[in-house]
């Protein structure tokens, strides 16, 4: 866990871009970041609407017998703000377990 500043006024995309950028030199090194990605390169788009973030990933999903993945990652990382009550995770086929509704969802390919 730590800290990364970064000025914006768009705090999901700002998320999501520097969770795609990984961990720096620094970070990988002083702090032993690492990142998970299972396949996912970045996202196409994002939308938030009732509390609820919606975002669609762009790659190949890869589970890999995983038990903790990007979609835990994600999700902590976006539920920081009190704005977001629930997300939505979609894969590369724009697909999500529970795509309606107020809850989390994320793709099957991630499911443990």
């Amino acid at each position: 866990m730590g800290v990364r500043w970064a000025r914006t006024n768009n705090l999901v995309g700002t998320v999501l871009d520097e969770y795609f950028k990984g961990p720096g030199a620094t970070e990988k090194t002083s702090y032993g970041w690492i990142a998970l990605y299972n396949g996912f390169t970045g996202y196409d788009s994002f939308e938030v609407r009732d509390g609820v973030v919606h975002v669609y990933l762009k790659g190949t999903c890869d589970r890999a017998g995983a038990t903790y993945t990007i979609a835990d990652l994600l999700t902590r990382n976006l539920k920081q703000f009190p704005e977001i009550r629930f997300v939505k995770i979609y894969d590369e086929n724009g697909a999500t377990q529970n795509p309606n509704g107020l809850s989390d969802s994320i793709p099957a390919c991630l499911q443990p």
